[in-house]
């Protein structure tokens, strides 16, 4: 039985993920367990594998110097 390790998400589910505030693509941060939004300067969290894909819950992203 293989079973993924709960922290993984699906590579094919990233490449139909887009942002939903500017429907561009997310670069996955497994470190964080966070997809990135570069253009909206938003991270969305991933919770027990399920990315949270609403603006509200996403942190603002402080690459800004």
């Amino acid at each position: 039985m293989s079973e993924k390790s709960p922290s993984a998400i699906d590579p094919k589910l990233l490449e139909i993920l887009v942002c939903p505030l500017t429907k561009g693509p997310l670069r996955y941060d497994a470190d964080r367990q966070e997809l990135i939004s570069e253009r909206a300067g938003l991270a969305y969290p991933i919770r027990d594998g399920i990315p949270i894909m609403l603006v509200d819950e996403a942190r603002q992203i402080a690459d800004k110097p």
